[in-house]
């Protein structure tokens, strides 16, 4: 007879992730979540566990182990998620690597909360599967194959669990537990940088694997029908399920649904023939809406009949109303296409390329001009999924067995949430280095000021925070600013730091180029007689230079960097007389 041990719902989650191999575990502490990564670091040195300052930055490190090909899993409570969120409506778009299971407790009731909300509606949001567990054998179970879906579908999975299987304990039949796989990193930019240019490609991607989601529910165990007598059906979910089966006796069938999208086909099939359907479920009606909607023709996003991707326009109206299409608007006109740059002179620009140089494995990126510097000819940035979420990735990279790791984040950025990642790297001992890239300004959004600037939304002078000081503050190993047009020296410091243990931090501080205010430098040129051709400055990817036979620089847009003479290896490119 098979051996069962006596679990509780989290242990057995734990105890199924250990068992799937997983190579890091993070989470922050909440009721009903909170011992799942106490068991794991509790009962294995393997893998790391690590408690973090916050739910994003917790799920950001965990992204950066699954791009590493690391299983990992990330936990926390229900209103976690809210904190999350940011990291993982975008994750699906990015998809996984190694499998990601990202458990979620609901706690209906409020015994330890401040709401009820129900997690099913971030998995529906989100576009990805969502299991719910009815009792502690089915939450390992969930957990062993959440991780193979998730590196079937290349999408982050959900368990969503509930206060009375989290903390009720019943018997578990165990299995072998798995050593975590070796990291292996191929970096995907076209996948893992969101830019809009990547994320409308990704978005489209995600629609299309809606229907093998779909598939696995409908064909799912873990989804099944109880048969019993008469014309009222019962639908039950989770723990609901438990309470059902208590008073079940042959006299009503029952229907078990645990995955999410719902089985629409097992549903329907369940709710022919029935006078009457009850619906017993934690947390909102999810279901219930669902069955309720169920009968009748509806056209919209959900048939096909409206894209599910892009805005409305006119045209699809028409379209679908049957009408006479209107005529081509001034906006179908299209403009040969002019993917954004970064501006000639921006001090990203001039960072980038001694970052270049220096040859980082893997750089990972956040959202701001400098997310430009994803595009060739300079293609230095691997990932960016949100504001704040370089750091995380990176150090979960780290953890992960990656040797230098760089991570770049904008000072406006950086005190958006690049803190809490920053702190989390120091306190659970990451290997990175983090370049905070000042500019005086949030420029990408119209040079709006900052609490680095000094100055408020009016234009008073207020207190300055000193990025250096937020930083030593958090325990870094070591702070080092320079000047970005100071190729050789920040390329030097780079060079170093990289491959320095611990945390450290280099500040890339020179003001926007088109930030009032700012002097404009004296405009290089190339001198023809000393230009081969070679095409090196127009590696840098500045909109100033352009090149036929020979390099020129157009000295109304030339700010004077020094960019391109710092990289010319025959001295062409000279300042102007």
């Amino acid at each position: 007879m098979e051996e069962k041990i006596l679990f509780s719902g989290n242990e057995a989650i734990a105890r199924g992730a250990m068992e799937s191999g997983v190579g890091v575990a993070t989470a922050y502490p909440g009721t009903p979540s909170t011992e799942i990564l106490e068991y794991i670091a509790a009962n294995s040195k393997e893998i790391h566990a690590q408690w973090s300052v916050n739910e994003k930055v917790a799920l950001e490190t965990a992204v950066g182990a699954s791009y590493s090909g690391l299983r990992a899993i990330c936990s926390m409570k229900h209103v976690g998620v809210n904190v999350a969120a940011d990291p993982l409506i975008t994750l699906a778009y990015t998809g996984v690597k190694g499998g990601l299971l990202i458990v979620a407790a609901d706690d209906p009731g409020m015994h330890s909360s401040q709401n009820e909300q129900d997690t099913r509606y971030y998995s529906s949001f989100a576009k990805i599967l969502c299991l719910e567990p009815h009792n502690s054998q089915e939450a390992r179970n969930m957990t062993f194959e959440a991780f193979r879906i998730s590196e079937e579908t290349g999408l982050p999975v959900m368990l969503r669990t509930l206060t009375r299987v989290a903390h009720t304990s019943s018997p578990v039949a165990l299995g072998v537990i798995r050593k975590a796989k070796k990291p292996h990193l191929d970096i995907k930019p076209r996948e893992w940088v969101m830019i809009p240019a990547h994320a409308r490609v990704r978005h489209r991607i995600l629609n299309d694997k809606q229907k093998e989601l779909l598939a696995i529910s409908e064909n799912s165990k873990f989804n099944k029908v109880v048969d019993g007598d008469g014309e009222v059906g019962v639908v039950a979910c989770g723990s609901a399920f438990n309470y059902v089966m208590e008073f079940h006796d042959n006299d009503f069938p029952v229907l078990k649904i645990s995955t999410y999208p719902l089985p629409i086909k097992l549903i329907r099939k369940f709710l022919k023939d029935k006078e009457k359907i009850i619906v017993f479920e934690e947390g909102e009606p999810f279901v219930e809406d669902i069955i309720r909607c169920n009968h009748g023709l509806v056209v919209g996003r959900r048939s096909g009949d409206i894209p599910l991707t892009g805005e409305l326009t006119p045209e699809v109206v028409s379209g679908v109303l049957g009408k006479k299409k209107m005529g081509v608007r001034e906006a179908d006109m299209r403009l040969p296409a002019r993917p954004p740059v970064m501006c000639p002179g921006c001090p990203h620009r001039s960072l980038y390329v001694a970052l270049k140089k220096a040859k980082p494995t893997v750089v990972a990126g956040d959202i701001g001009c400098y997310t430009l510097g994803v595009q060739p000819p300079l293609g230095v940035l691997n990932t960016c999924l949100c504001m704040g979420a370089g750091i995380g990735q990176a150090a979960g990279m780290s953890h992960s067995g990656i040797d230098g790791v760089a991570a770049v984040i904008g000072e406006s950025t950086f005190l958006h949430s690049g803190i809490t990642s920053l702190m989390n790297a120091v306190y659970n001992k990451a290997d990175i280095l983090v370049i905070v890239l000042d500019n005086s300004t949030v420029a990408m959004t119209g040079h709006q000021p900052n609490p680095a600037t000094g100055v408020t939304a009016r234009g008073d002078k207020t207190r300055k925070i000193s990025i250096e000081d937020v930083c030593r503050s958090c325990g870094v190993d070591s702070v080092t600013v320079v000047d970005p047009y100071d190729i050789r020296n920040s390329g030097e410091v780079i060079q170093d730091k990289i491959s320095s243990p611990g945390v450290n931090v280099i500040v890339s501080r020179r003001p926007c180029v088109i930030l009032k205010g700012v002097s404009r430098g004296t405009p290089y040129m190339v001198d023809p007689g000393e230009c081969r051709g070679c095409g090196k400055c127009f590696e840098v990817g500045c909109p100033a230079i352009s090149l036929d036979e020979k390099a020129q620089i157009n000295a109304d847009l030339c700010r004077g960097c020094g960019t391109c003479a710092a990289v010319c290896p025959f001295g062409a490119i000279k300042l102007r007389k």
